[in-house]
């Protein structure tokens, strides 16, 4: 764990497995494929970032404590806490920087500020001791097994990609933005079209909500569900002739 491309990996592999845990119980749920995420690929850097935080913070306790039983305790509370932090810190740094409101948990028993509550941090305590105890020992091996060279190439590519997806995915969150607080200033067909463009948000985020906006929040909702109705009335009519 002390390599950096090796680090890039495993949050690499990380974001991917959150994203595909994500997206089928999102998918499942909404009976249709729903891209979980804020970037526009197949990667959720917050469980990567957890994850990554999850093993430094495990092997810092393990190094501290030699009793195993107890070295597991402390490493699930540091990691519950660690977690958290991140996951407060991610909310409140997209809320201030986007002036939107990507989810929330306000809703829920013992929350702060609809950014963390109770119920989610005990999952992911869950959470870490899978991955403590099953998943990364095996995805380690995995990793391991790859000469050292060809790693380097693979952490060097997904880099960029990930400098590139980040990018695009804060151009388009800003457009998307500029949008919907300029809406009375713009023609309604160029609006519908880019609620439409950047639909993913929605479909990802289902709380995403536009600061400031007033009842525009509940006029995408509107073209979004329209939109769905009119692609199931063509499909139907196709089928049926």
């Amino acid at each position: 764990m002390t390599n950096f491309n090796d680090l890039l990996l495993f949050f690499t592999i990380y974001s991917f497995l959150g994203w595909a845990m994500e997206t089928i119980f999102a998918s499942i749920n909404e009976r249709k494929f729903i891209n979980r995420g804020f970037l526009s690929g197949f990667f959720c850097p917050i469980y990567g970032s957890g994850a990554v935080l999850i093993l430094w913070s495990s092997k810092l306790v393990a190094n501290v404590f030699e009793n195993h039983l107890t070295a597991l305790i402390i490493s699930l509370l540091f990691s519950v806490i660690l977690v958290t932090v991140l996951e407060y810190i991610t909310g409140f740094l997209l809320e201030k920087f986007f002036n939107c409101k990507w989810w929330d948990y306000s809703d829920n028993a013992f929350n702060i500020q609809g950014y963390i509550c109770l119920k989610y941090s005990l999952l992911w305590g869950l959470m870490t001791l899978l991955l403590q105890q099953v998943v990364h020992p095996a995805i380690a091996e995995v990793i391991f097994s790859i000469p050292l060279s060809v790693r380097g190439y693979l952490a060097v590519f997904m880099l960029l990609y990930f400098m590139a997806d980040s990018v695009k995915s804060i151009i388009d969150t800003l457009d998307l933005r500029k949008v919907i607080l300029d809406a009375s200033n713009i023609s309604s067909n160029k609006y519908y079209e880019k609620i439409i463009q950047y639909k993913r948000f929605f479909y990802a985020f289902p709380q995403l909500l536009i600061l400031n906006a007033g009842i525009i929040n509940r006029d995408i909702r509107s073209i979004l569900n329209e939109k769905m109705d009119k692609i199931k009335v063509e499909l139907k009519s196709r089928f049926l002739q």
